[in-house]
């Protein structure tokens, strides 16, 4: 509480505060299109087996018949009457180019897998990683490991650079996470082969996961308590207008490696702008290196022309007003200080299952485009465009209603939306796309709140650590969700309802934490705990005065 009167005295909101936002979301727009490329990068293009008699020879093979009638012999037809993508004959069926061939007599000879490997169909992308390393068929197994090995990566990272941040700051750790990310970004472009590329992803990913954490908490720690749900919902909008971006960097960029280096190569520029960016004053302050944390309010002053508060603020005013707080900096906290206090436990296993419910229904999801149809670039855009809206209309709910009702509400619709979509026929594509791009605008809206709501929930010593522990399962929801598609092959609907049931249950569960709307940041851990003592006194004897007046 202390600091806030601080941040009030220097400029909770001014031109410093402005230059700090927009140096930290233009970042974000790249980063989303990291955590969603393989919807473009791994799409699986239309295939057949390679015939070597047919497609190694530029010469026409008949004059008589042409090609299509002669893959017919080679190739037998799925039930939908289309060239199988995985099976060849054995032997060529030539009576199958007779006017009078029996079909049924065709289908019930022998074939054998592509043992050639396949021909691929470069009308919409000239080349992907599945057509590269040749992930099909039997093999396609492999385009679901490169994903989780990605979200394997930002779990580590959220584990990882969580306590880092709480120990060297937030900006050193965001920094070299930008020139991780563009290096190991680059170099996935020009890989010779699957393994190496899945061992950069994983770095990449690990990257991304400390970028997004240290974005939002360098945000929240330099405004104001009150600014918080706005400087949050800027950089949860910068996600959505990332996702727009990516379909049409992907739309005009068809190759993967070329579309790797394009959302790559930023991150050099970032990470050398990255270092006019202000360290936390609030983590530095609380951490003991009071003249470093000094000397970046007395820069913040300067910029939002407080020269007088520069001039006036001083070591011991530091001291003074933050006295209470400086009094925990010996102390060495750690991802078990999450559990060693009532309050921070209820609202760690809480916030925990928000986060991981966000991972694993919007993964779940949005990995999946080409389930929803052949246009990606255009759900992708929807799916961007919905989140817009979404998130204005949490920030203002947020403001007016409160976080928790705001949070518990959004994952109520989404999951409702996703549950609807069980009850929709297939046949009826626009509605259940409808739906669909609903549900993961709800899904936005909880993002947008609990990136505000989980700052303000845990005190300045343990807030990247919570954050990262909270990342950590959403990445481990996000690892999940796109298995659970597996589900589908059993029963098509039961997907459908694991995400939906999910995301209903954890917005029920969400309202059992404490409302933090027009409440300063805490500082420590007692400062929580005091916190939900008064409250629980008030909520006590509000009690009594009712049941009195009955």
């Amino acid at each position: 509480m202390a600091f806030e009167e601080i941040l009030e005295h220097i400029g909770s909101l001014g031109r410093f505060q402005i230059f700090q936002i927009v140096n930290l979301v233009l970042p974000v727009l790249c980063v989303t299109s990291h955590s969603l490329l393989d919807n473009f990068t791994a799409v699986t293009p239309n295939h057949r087996c390679r015939l070597p008699w047919l497609d190694n020879t530029t010469a026409s093979p008949s004059v008589t018949w042409g090609p299509e009638a002669l893959l017919r012999v080679f190739i037998p037809l799925d039930k939908h009457q289309q060239l199988q993508r995985c099976r060849r004959y054995v032997h060529p069926q030539w009576q199958l180019l007779e006017l009078n061939a029996s079909v049924a007599n065709a289908s019930e000879s022998d074939t054998e897998p592509c043992l050639d490997g396949w021909i691929y169909d470069h009308s919409d992308f000239t080349s992907t990683i599945v057509s590269e390393w040749d992930m099909v068929c039997d093999w396609q197994f492999l385009k679901a490991i490169a994903q989780s090995i990605y979200m394997a990566g930002m779990m580590i990272g959220a584990l990882i650079c969580g306590p880092l941040s709480d120990r060297f700051g937030r900006r050193l750790v965001l920094s070299c996470c930008y020139l991780q990310l563009a290096i190991t970004g680059a170099c996935s472009a020009v890989v010779p082969n699957f393994s190496l590329y899945c061992c950069l992803r994983f770095l990449s990913a690990f990257a991304v996961a400390g970028i997004m954490m240290n974005t939002g908490i360098l945000m929240m720690e330099w405004t104001k308590a009150r600014a918080g749900a706005s400087v949050m919902t800027v950089n949860s909008l910068g996600f959505s207008f990332g996702q727009v971006i990516l379909s049409g960097v992907a739309y005009a960029v068809r190759d993967w490696g070329s579309l790797h280096l394009a959302v790559s190569m930023p991150f050099f520029l970032f990470f050398l702008s990255s270092w006019w960016l202000a360290e936390s004053a609030r983590w530095l302050i609380i951490t003991g290196k009071i003249d470093r944390g000094l000397h970046a309010l007395k820069k913040a002053a300067v910029m939002n022309g407080k020269k007088d508060a520069r001039d006036t603020l001083t070591i011991e005013v530091v001291l003074s007003t933050m006295r209470e707080e400086l009094m925990t900096t010996e102390i060495q906290h750690s991802v078990v200080d999450l559990f060693r206090t009532p309050e921070i436990r209820k609202r760690f296993c809480c916030i925990l299952s928000v986060w991981f419910t966000f991972g694993f229904v919007f993964y779940g999801i949005t990995l999946d485009l080409q389930s929803l149809g052949s246009n990606i670039f255009l759900f992708q855009v929807l799916f961007g465009a919905i989140d817009i809206p979404n998130k204005m209309g949490s920030f203002f709910a947020m403001n007016h209603l409160g976080r928790r009702i705001t949070q518990a509400v959004s994952l109520i619709l989404a999951g409702l939306c996703i549950l609807a979509n069980t009850m929709i026929p297939q046949d009826l594509q626009v509605l259940r796309v409808t739906l669909a791009v609903l549900g993961i605008g709800f899904i936005g809206s909880v993002f947008c709140t609990f990136t505000v709501y989980s700052s303000e929930l845990f005190p300045t010593v343990l807030r990247m650590t919570a954050i990262g522990g909270g990342q950590m399962a959403a990445r481990v929801g996000s690892i999940l969700g796109p298995l659970v598609r597996l589900l589908g092959q059993f029963n098509p609907w039961l997907p459908l309802l694991i995400y939906g049931g999910v995301s209903v249950t954890t917005g029920l569960i969400s309202l059992l934490l404490p409302e933090t709307l027009n409440l300063p940041l805490p500082d420590t851990i007692q400062e929580v705990e005091s916190r939900s003592h008064r409250r629980k006194g008030a909520e006590r004897a509000e009690s009594i005065v009712k049941s009195t007046r009955l």
